[in-house]
């Protein structure tokens, strides 16, 4: 049977080192929006349903849930915005 070739590997160089960039994407209102979103919405549903409905909109009834989630889910779209 016939030997196999030994293969010579070569030394390992490290790569260079590159100086770090900051990049600023400008981006510093996504959090804070984010976050307010989130607080209003489950403040809005927690006060809903410590009031019994009569408060934040007593008008509105059941709706209210769906405005409190409306925020809940508009502070998640503006999470994509998020880098």
């Amino acid at each position: 049977m016939p030997k196999s070739r030994l293969r010579k590997k070569s030394d390992y160089t490290p790569p260079a080192t590159a100086t770090a960039v900051k990049l600023s994407s400008g981006r510093g209102w996504v959090a804070p929006m984010m976050l307010g979103l989130f607080l209003i919405g489950l403040v809005w549903i927690v006060t809903y349903y410590v009031t019994s409905g009569s408060w934040p909109v007593q008008s509105w009834g059941n709706w209210n849930i769906l405005v409190g989630f409306g925020f809940i889910a508009a502070g998640f779209g503006v999470s994509t915005q998020w880098k």
